[in-house]
């Protein structure tokens, strides 16, 4: 009994409570509104990791090297919207901040960072995408109405409201 404890502790010093709990992978579920749109999946150095549709679970590696985190673009697009793209950063999991709580200064220094279980992922990414529209003819005849849920920050940034003394 004594040697198993022992064995365990030394175990638990020598790794990384973030490698231990996260693994140096993570799965990502990425969805898009609406759903059946074509994603693809660049990592920080530009590889294509994968392609696919809506909603997809991905699996990637949270680091990319030595105190690095990986970073990935998310693209999306459909036929008739405007085509997307989400940034998936990285954070510190809390799980590396458990080796100062249990001594695990190799699991700090060396495993954790090394192998990337430090950082952490949201679990799921969506995308809203915006549907396309024509162009507006010069003398403004036309409007086009869409939801303020489907329009990006800079989009609604740009949008004014409508009051009934502004028609004609």
């Amino acid at each position: 009994m004594k040697k198993t404890l022992v064995a365990a502790m030394a175990l638990l010093a020598l790794s990384g409570c973030a490698s231990i709990f996260n693994g140096k992978t993570q799965s990502i579920t990425l969805n898009s509104v609406p759903p059946g749109a074509n994603v693809s999946v660049t990592n920080r150095a530009g590889e294509k990791i994968h392609t696919g549709t809506t909603p997809v679970t991905v699996t990637l590696n949270r680091g990319a090297g030595y105190f690095k985190s990986e970073t990935y673009v998310v693209s999306l697009a459909k036929e008739g919207f405007a085509p997307q793209e989400v940034t998936l950063t990285s954070a510190v999991s809390g799980w590396y901040i458990g080796n100062i709580l249990f001594g695990g200064l190799i699991g700090m220094l060396a495993v954790d960072p090394v192998s990337g279980a430090m950082y952490t992922f949201p679990d799921s990414v969506t995308g809203t995408l915006v549907p396309k529209t024509g162009k507006v003819s010069q003398s403004n005849d036309s409007l086009t109405i869409v939801s303020t849920e489907t329009l990006t920050p800079a989009q609604m940034a740009l949008a004014r409201p409508l009051s009934a003394s502004s028609t004609n």
